[in-house]
Parts: structure tokens; sequence; C-alpha cells
């Protein structure tokens, strides 16, 4: 019996209307910026992201934090990153951008674009 209703919870929340979510906590329809405080890169990346698209709904998370390093870990294992991860890392959907610079604005401007209201 206590198997049964396992199998049953187990395939109730699999259907139900959680729909974007998976079982490592990311969400296919946010977007998610891991930053470390101490980084700088992280603070271009911030004043870029203010200053451009000062309405954006991004969900910005201190890797310091213990959600902020599990979700950080599961961007990481989701794109198969490896050890070498490091931030600021954007988790866009389908897609992951890892690092700043002058060279990373066009790009961050086309992965963010389905995430603007």
């Amino acid at each position: 019996m206590k198997r049964i209703f396992s199998l049953f919870f187990i395939a109730f929340f699999s259907l139900c209307g959680c729909e974007g979510k998976k079982e490592d906590g990311l969400s296919s329809d946010r977007a998610y910026f891991f930053y470390a405080k101490t980084c700088p890169h992280c603070h271009h990346a911030e004043a870029y992201i203010s200053q451009k698209y000062p309405d954006v709904e991004l969900t910005r998370l201190d890797v310091a934090t213990p959600e902020g390093e599990r979700l950080f870990l599961a961007c990481a294992e989701k794109f198969k990153l490896g050890q070498m991860i490091g931030t600021p890392l954007f988790c866009l959907g389908d897609n992951y951008l890892m690092g700043w610079g002058p060279m990373y604005e066009q790009q961050f401007d086309s992965y963010i674009e389905p995430f603007l209201k």
C-alpha cells in the first residue's frame, strides 16, 4: 500500500501544473544571474543589466548562500560545465553565459530577449 501511494504521489506531481520546474529547482521560464559579491565582473554585468534592462525579471542569486550555491551547481550540471565554473553565470532557458566583458553584451542581449516583457 505504501508503494502504491508513493507511485501515485510521484505521478501526481509529475503531471501537476508545475510547468517549467525541474527536479534541480531551475525553471526554464526564469532568467538566473549567479554572482559573487567580490567578483568585479559580476558588478560590471549588474551595472550593464540595470542600465539597459531596468525592468527585466532576473533571479539574482549569491553563490555564497546555500540556495544560490545549489542552483549554481544545478545550472553547471544542466549545461555540463564540469569543474571550470565561475561567476557571473547566467542560466537563461536553453542558453548559458559565463563570464562578462564588452564582448559578452551582444550575446547576453540575444539570450535575455525571450525573458523581456
